[in-house]
């Protein structure tokens, strides 16, 4: 279960209290800058949302509201059709290994298409449609160079403090916003 507190109180809890929030943000900024935008920009991530857009460019709301009630269904099911499809993906094995190699740093990476659809992910998320959401409404919706800053959250079977960070995901051809990408970040490692 993940529930949102206010960052003053999450860097109180971890002992962070003399840290301000916007010398926090500035940090997740600058991951987001360097090491995310290093993901976003990769040539598995940039081939894999090409494609998905290809293919989902003309789906009105009632087949994104389908397949995401086809998803949500999925997950904890023993039948993970949907799920086992787009997690043997060469993007998500690709964005697995990202998640592993940052050794405890990222929680969590997924990446959604021009709809808000998840093209890849390193892990199951609850929903397949996050065009409902600020993650991709303040990145895609802004278009290149855009970031969004979740609040803090405690993860409590985990007992970790994230806050997830996104950015635009965007064309190296033409400089044109393609999709977005989320990363849960454990903010108790965050240098």
């Amino acid at each position: 279960m993940i529930r949102s507190i206010s960052l003053g109180v999450a860097l109180a809890v971890m002992g962070v209290a003399s840290a301000s929030a916007n010398e926090y943000e500035s940090r997740l900024s600058a991951l987001a800058q360097a090491e995310i935008a290093a993901i976003a920009s990769s040539p598995e991530v940039i081939a894999a949302v090409r494609a998905q857009n290809a293919e989902t460019a003309s789906y009105d709301q009632s087949r994104i509201d389908q397949l995401d009630q086809t998803w949500r269904g999925e997950v904890g099911a023993t039948g993970q059709t949907m799920i086992s499809e787009v997690l043997s993906r060469p993007a998500s094995q690709y964005l697995a290994n990202e998640r592993e190699s940052s050794a405890g740093l990222f929680t969590e990476i997924f990446v959604m298409d021009s709809q808000g659809l998840n093209v890849a992910q390193s892990d199951v998320t609850s929903d397949y449609w996050q065009g409902d959401e600020a993650k991709w409404q303040d990145t895609f919706g802004n278009g290149p160079g855009a970031v969004h800053i979740s609040e803090i959250e405690e993860d409590e079977s985990t007992q970790t403090f994230q806050s997830q960070v996104s950015m635009t995901v965007v064309d190296p051809d033409n400089g044109v916003a393609i999709g977005a990408i989320t990363v849960g970040v454990n903010i108790e490692l965050i240098e």
